[in-house]
């Protein structure tokens, strides 16, 4: 079994392909499961039981899930610039690439007539123990920044669905 099957998938796999070009019917059959009509309270409550078991355990996976998450990349900002007037256009760059706790790095690369540089500094809880120039802050603001409205917009967007507001595509200004 190749490394990214799953066990029993195969064989469910080739019950609804195998010998047959896969129809759009055939594939969203593939998804549903031959469930049963209840037809006693007992029945009911085994299922809701069933229900709340696997509520729980999707709840725990996410809480792991989150705290995995804090290590990923969450944060991007990028500044391009012209650090030397007599060189034509915004060719120089300032990209942060941050965590959930504002760990990560910030890269700059400096384009001259004579070749180009890239460096690279480590930042911690939105910080560097060296020298940042505007363009690495301003980077670093940005993925800030950035992490902040989504966040803020996510928040927006449940409180209204929740009042039953439908604001998705109202076409506003699309800042937040």
């Amino acid at each position: 079994m190749a490394e990214w099957q799953c066990a029993g998938f195969e064989n469910q796999w080739e019950k609804s392909f195998v010998g047959s070009s896969p129809t759009p019917t055939a594939m969203f059959n593939f998804f549903k499961k031959n469930k049963k009509e209840t037809k006693s309270l007992k029945e009911v409550l085994a299922n809701f039981k069933d229900l709340e078991k696997n509520f729980d355990k999707l709840s725990e996976e996410m809480e792991n899930f989150k705290k995995e998450n804090k290590f990923s990349i969450q944060q991007v900002g990028i500044v391009r610039f012209n650090p030397f007037s007599e060189v034509g256009g915004d060719q120089s760059f300032s990209i942060a690439l941050l965590d959930g706790k504002g760990d990560g790095v910030v890269i700059t690369s400096l384009y001259t007539r004579e070749g180009n540089r890239v460096y690279g500094k480590p930042i911690k809880n939105g910080k560097s123990e060296y020298l940042l120039s505007n363009e690495e802050q301003e980077a670093i603001n940005q993925a800030h920044n950035a992490l902040c409205a989504s966040v803020n917009k996510a928040k927006y967007e449940n409180k209204n669905s929740k009042l039953g507001n439908s604001t998705a595509g109202s076409g506003g200004s699309g800042s937040y």
